[in-house]
Formats: C-alpha cells, structure tokens, sequence
C-alpha cells in the first residue's frame, strides 16, 4: 500500500508543474477469470461488464503513471467444463472485484507525430473480492464464512484474506482523436497472490469437521455433487482429497480506456492540432 500512496503522491507534487499534462481515463470492458471454475481464460459465457475512473499524468511523450479504480465481476462454474471430474463436482461462484491500481505506462510513438501506438503498462493493484454462490433454494451465500476447505480450522490452511495485492500488467494500441482525446483498446492481466478467488484451491476438508465447526451449509457448499440430477446418492470426498489445483488465480479485464487532457489547454510537447501521421 505504502508504494501505491508513494506514486500517488509523485505525481500529486508534479502536478503544479504543468497542468495540462493530466488526463481523466474512463474505462469500459469486460472481466474474466482463470482458475479451478473456468476451463478457458476467456469466455464470452462467463465474462460481465466493468468500468473504472481515474487520473493519469503524462511525464513524457512516452511514460505516464497513472491511478484509477475498476470495478467488475468474475464467475465460473464447473457445468460448462468439458471434464467430466469436474462437472461431477459441480461447484460454481460469483464475485465482485473492486481495484484500486498504479501503473506506470510506456508508449512506443510519441501521439504529436503519429496517431496511433502501441503501448504497454505494468503496476500494482490492491483488490477486494467476496465469492459467493447459490444454495439449492437460490439464496446467495458467501463462502469464505464457511470454511469449505477447512480454512483457519484446526488442521486446516489459514483463513484467506478478502483483500489482496496483484501485479497488473497489459498492452493494448491507443488512439489520437484530437489533442485532448484519445481512445485506446487494451488487454489488462492481473496477477493475484491467491488461489481463493473462487474458494476453491486446494483439498476436501474432514466432513463431520467441519459440520461441527460451520453447520450443514458449510458441508452442502463445499460439496455440491450430490446435488445433479440423478446423482443425490454421491457422497462427500475423503478429507485429503484434491478439490482444487492449489495454484494462485488470475483476473482479467479487457476494453477501452478513453483519456480526456484536464486542462484542454494546447499540446505541450512541439504540437498543434491533430496528428497527421498515422504510421
């Protein structure tokens, strides 16, 4: 956190220097997941919309640091998986995603001698996120509470936290629409340092443990196989047992970031009007 506060604060005391050099970003996109829920790490079946707000201060032609919150949503579900394991197991989960981020951005053509570039970004990303899913009745039921895998139980692995760090990184082409507007189309990946976005990671935890420990519901949303059509006799797995791949899970966000000059006040760097060159 202390390194976010430190590039914010950068570019705050920069900010007098030259005004015009601000932008306000709007993104708009979609979201999707890579983890134990999602066969693919992109699906039009599982992706939902997002958007984010923020600042950005552009230092050069080519580096900007910028700060923003997203906010989005990530899902999965076994049911569309081509694994018959993991369709028996038939676990599935929701989540919000609100980011707070920093990322420092390299743009290869300076936007006053050609019109569109490429760029990449990299940062870091503070994130909270609180998977949930829905019992046989329909209600939603937020299971980090439950301690599906045992977690903060004796035994168990530690009780995950629903605040977390990720390394954002991406790339994507950007557009010079006039000198105050630009619009750029980008692929953003989000490293995370968790294997719980989707509660699922690693092994089954004792039954009559943890219905001792959280009650029913607990041991009727960690296993959900006996809840298929036709398969109401299937029987909890022995403590031990994989439930998850045990590695960390991964978020993305792809769309439009649009980037308005704050100022409106005339290119600062050797620029007048639009650009003319486009490559």
């Amino acid at each position: 956190m202390r390194y976010i506060l430190l590039v914010l604060a950068i570019i705050l005391l920069y900010a007098p220097l030259r005004a015009q050099n601000f932008f306000l970003n709007i993104d708009a996109g979609a979201a999707n997941y890579d983890g134990e829920l999602q066969q693919h790490r992109y699906t039009f079946q599982e992706a939902h919309p997002g958007g984010g707000l923020g600042l950005g201060y552009e230092f050069s032609p080519h580096f900007t640091l910028s700060t923003g919150f997203l906010l989005t949503e990530i899902s999965g579900a076994d049911k569309y998986s081509s694994n018959p394991g993991a369709v028996a197991r038939n676990l599935s989960f929701y989540s919000n995603i609100f980011e707070w981020n920093v990322r420092a951005e390299y743009q290869l053509f300076d936007l006053s001698d050609r019109s569109i570039s490429p760029y990449g970004f990299v940062g870091l990303a503070v994130f909270h996120f609180n998977p949930y899913a829905y019992d046989p009745t329909g209600q939603k039921v937020f299971l980090q509470p439950l301690s599906t895998e045992g977690e903060g139980l004796a035994g168990g692995p530690p009780k995950y936290s629903l605040t977390q760090f990720a390394i954002p990184f991406g790339a994507g082409l950007r557009l010079a629409l006039s000198d105050n507007v630009r619009v750029g189309l980008e692929v953003g990946v989000r490293k995370t340092f968790t294997g719980y976005l989707d509660d699922v990671h690693g092994a089954y935890y004792d039954e009559f443990s943890l219905l001792n420990a959280k009650g029913a519901e607990a041991v009727e949303m960690a296993f959900r196989g006996n809840q298929l059509p036709g398969h109401t006799g299937a029987t909890y797995p022995a403590a031990g047992n994989a439930r998850g791949a045990g590695g960390d899970d991964w978020y993305y966000f792809t769309g439009l970031r649009i980037s308005f000059r704050l100022s409106g006040a005339e290119y600062t760097h050797n620029h007048m009007g639009c650009p003319t060159r486009i490559l």
